[in-house]
């Protein structure tokens, strides 16, 4: 069982955004989905049968202009959004995720995880945290770490809160999806390889994050991070063109209707090209792939309240549309 979107729109920006689809008991099929919340099957527009978004994006530089022309075509009817169910867009084949990289989210973080024996002032501790952000953007050296396609699960899906988990967490992020392979590109060339962008929620369970067993090992992404369905994706790729400043989006999350994230992607330590660069200088990024760009501040730690069977998370960033999924605890034997 799924929590459906509020209302069948598509509240994205541009004339067009992908997706993937299915009918009712239905294959999954990639789909054009205009801005009236009409939708056009891509395997027959483009007399591709075996078609997925992956398939678009590795050709996207031929791809893009007719999908804009599909787009702009009045005469071609196009079926009501509502008559079908909204999986996570893409399935790609690497997944590249970022940590501490929101400003006022690290400073929060190195607060709240507060070693007992340091008795300094709070002001104290913000001020160290601060130059230890200015040192990073200053070395150019963002943290980005690999994650499981596997985790991936539908904008609407529910998430099951494995039993072991003791402290999940949710992380709002904007995710760029990679177009064109990208290897060793230079900052100022990095956005050219990316096709679109779309919302990615990096659960992570901070109970699991640190190896309690063998401290000097640091973190575990594999288990606080990886669970299946631990990243809810979607609802739309957005082509990067229709998006005016990735470096000024808007995002915010709810917990049951409570606003508990809610920043500017103004707010980040690197942008979206320096990520992109980055991660590219060690790994060849293909298309398809995605590249999580950090979650800002407002997450279950800062407020002392993390997930519980029955939450409800709303995730919405400016011009890439919502998606809403609820917590469900794993049935225990």
């Amino acid at each position: 069982m799924s929590v459906k979107p509020e209302a069948a729109s598509a509240p994205f920006a541009g004339p067009f955004a992908l997706a993937t689809l299915s009918a009712p008991d239905g294959p999954l099929f990639p789909a054009l989905v205009t801005a009236d919340a009409r939708v056009i099957d891509l395997q027959v527009a483009l007399e591709e049968p075996r078609l997925t978004i992956r398939g678009v994006l590795e050709d996207w530089d031929s791809a893009l202009p007719l999908l804009t022309a599909l787009a702009a075509d009045s005469g071609r009817e196009g079926k009501p959004l509502a008559d079908f169910r909204v999986h996570a867009p893409v399935e790609p084949r690497q997944v590249f995720q970022s940590g501490a990289n929101y400003r006022q989210h690290v400073i929060d973080l190195h607060v709240a995880h507060r070693d007992p024996a340091d008795d300094r002032s709070e002001e104290e501790r913000r001020a160290e945290a601060a130059d230890i952000m200015d040192r990073r953007a200053a070395q150019d050296l963002p943290y980005v770490f690999i994650g499981l396609p596997s985790a991936i699960t539908g904008p609407y899906d529910d998430v099951v809160l494995p039993a072991w988990a003791g402290k999940p967490d949710w992380e709002l992020e904007l995710a760029a999806v990679i177009g064109l392979p990208a290897h060793r590109v230079a900052v100022e060339d990095a956005l050219k390889h990316v096709a679109g962008y779309t919302i990615a929620n990096d659960l992570t369970d901070r109970a699991t994050v640190f190896r309690r067993d063998m401290p000097q090992i640091g973190t575990d992404w594999l288990r606080s991070k990886n669970a299946p369905g631990f990243t809810p994706l979607g609802p739309w790729i957005v082509p990067a063109g229709s998006l005016a400043n990735p470096g000024d989006l808007r995002l915010t999350l709810k917990l049951n209707g409570e606003t508990m994230q809610d920043e500017s992607t103004k707010d980040m330590i690197f942008d979206v090209a320096r990520m992109v660069s980055y991660a590219s200088q060690t790994a060849r990024l293909l298309p398809g792939d995605l590249v999580l760009t950090g979650s800002p501040a407002g997450n279950g730690m800062h407020w002392g309240r993390l997930l519980r069977d029955g939450d409800v998370m709303d995730g919405s960033i400016t011009g890439l549309g919502a998606q809403r999924t609820r917590c469900v605890a794993e049935a225990t034997r």
